[in-house]
């Protein structure tokens, strides 16, 4: 509680292209290693890189979708480093000018619900967004390295936080929106299994009467967005151990390993690297203005817009919308099967409950389900109508969702459909009443509890095809 936390993200997002930065080969994960490989991103003598406009683009787009200040003018520099993974001894990536300055990414505390610890509702400043070259993948086995240049040369991009995030809760519900976005844009598939998403903390830990930030340290190795939130949990805990005892913090990169839960030393660094940027002499500058005005029009309905929108247009709850919102094809699937619904709510329940549920176990995403948002719709009207219970309803759900069939067919070919037929209705109501003078009389009593007695009767008359609630009401009005 005597200490202050400062984190700083650095997040690398592979861009969602085709082909790769500089060269025309494939960007494609799970092919055999070395397949996309060509001069340039081997990095061999005269070999000359020629710019992915689209990866462009998508940094662009970010840029508009999280508040940056846009560059108008651009260039691409040289990072000097000698490592296997970057053949040409330099990997191409932006220093002075990046793309894109500043900028915020919102935070929201039902972003995951499930995974929310308090209220959280902030934004995370932004320091810059710059595009880059990947390198390609180092695998070790026992005595030998290899390398896969498959990887290398794919577009990506670097956002880079400020150092004002001061929990690993905040760091989580970062990742958690950042990805939201990045996918609802089209711009990345985010998928960190794949090293679509790929983040490197610094952290560090001061006093709270200290205003200068504590020594740097950098966790490396992580992968996955709890894997974050688990890492900074146990390295601010050691640190601020290591301050109690008086002991002095220095500058150093750690590794993370999620089997043990903890941190480990990799290397310590006194003073940050000198790569020697200097301009890319074979690249032209970037003139942003006409690409910014080509990407406008792609800047999507961002989740916390469509949150508040979700609440106010179908009336839904703040948790309800937050998870609709989360998912792209959710939050679509749910808007075509509200499309002149009566009741949405009734839809979302049915969509974050018993449709997620049935996917989750089916091992299905929301793209492969075989009810189609205008079958599920015909369901809850189904229900709302009288036609069906809502007990008789998870019976007709279960098969539309193994056949694919439709409710009103599903509901014909049983024969279930539920008896509404008023007439009908309270012919029965006068048998019940007349065969059950007592619990009759009970009721006009005051004894509440004898009505559910006569509706069982009514319903066991009718072999469970009555409608349970006009039975209720036709009993009390005869009965009163």
């Amino acid at each position: 509680m005597n200490f202050v936390a400062s984190i700083g993200l650095e997040v690398h997002v592979q861009l969602k292209t085709r082909s790769k930065m500089f060269c025309g080969c494939a960007v494609e994960f799970g092919a055999g290693p070395n397949e996309h490989t060509c001069p340039v991103c081997l990095g061999l003598p005269g070999a000359l890189p020629v710019m992915n406009h689209e990866a462009l683009r998508l940094t662009l787009l970010t840029g508009l979708m999280l508040d940056c200040e846009i560059a108008p003018l651009s260039k691409f520099d040289r990072k000097n480093y000698f490592y296997p993974d970057m053949p040409k001894n330099y990997q191409i990536s932006q220093y002075d000018l990046p793309l894109c300055a500043n900028g915020r990414v919102p935070l929201h505390e039902r972003a995951y619900p499930s995974d929310a610890r308090g209220k959280i509702d902030k934004s995370v400043p932004l320091a810059r967004i710059h595009l880059e070259e990947d390198v390609a993948k180092s695998f070790h086995f026992e005595t030998t390295t290899g390398i896969d240049f498959n990887r290398a040369g794919t577009p990506l991009m670097e956002i880079v936080t400020q150092p004002e995030i001061h929990s690993p809760d905040e760091a989580f519900a970062f990742l958690a929106s950042l990805k939201q976005i990045l996918i609802q844009g089209g711009v990345s598939d985010a998928d960190m299994e794949k090293g679509q998403l790929r983040c490197d903390c610094n952290v560090s830990v001061r006093p709270k009467s200290r205003a200068e930030l504590g020594a740097k340290i950098e966790i490396k190795n992580m992968n996955s967005i709890s894997g974050v939130r688990r890492a900074l949990a146990f390295e601010l805990d050691r640190q601020v151990h290591l301050l109690e005892r008086g002991e002095k913090l220095e500058q150093e990169t750690r590794g993370w390993s999620d089997e043990r839960g903890e941190t480990f030393l990799m290397r310590t660094k006194e003073s940050a690297h000198d790569y020697r940027y200097f301009p890319d002499p074979d690249l032209v500058p970037v003139k942003t203005d006409s690409l910014v005005a080509e990407v406008r029009s792609r800047v999507p309905e961002l989740p916390a817009a469509k949150r508040a929108r979700f609440v106010e247009q179908y009336q839904i709850t703040d948790y309800d919308a937050a998870v609709l919102a989360n998912d792209v094809d959710l939050a679509r699937y749910f808007e075509s099967a509200a499309q002149g619904a009566t009741k949405p709510k009734q839809i979302a329940n049915w969509i974050l409950n018993d449709l997620q549920s049935a996917l989750s176990a089916a091992n299905k995403t929301i793209n492969d389900c075989a009810i189609p948002p205008e079958a599920l719709r015909e369901l809850v009207g189904l229900i709302d109508s009288g036609r069906i219970s809502g007990k008789q309803a998870k019976d007709v759900f279960a098969d539309m969702f193994a056949s694919g069939k439709s409710a009103g067919e599903v509901v014909r070919t049983k024969g279930i459909e539920q008896l509404s037929d008023t007439a009908a209705l309270e012919k029965m109501c006068d048998e019940v009443i007349t065969a059950n003078p007592k619990p009759a009389a009970d009721f006009k009593a005051g004894n509440a509890a004898s009505l559910n007695f006569l509706t069982g009767q009514v319903m066991k008359l009718s072999k469970g095809k009555a409608n349970p609630q006009l039975v209720g009401e036709i009993l009390q009005r005869k009965l009163k």
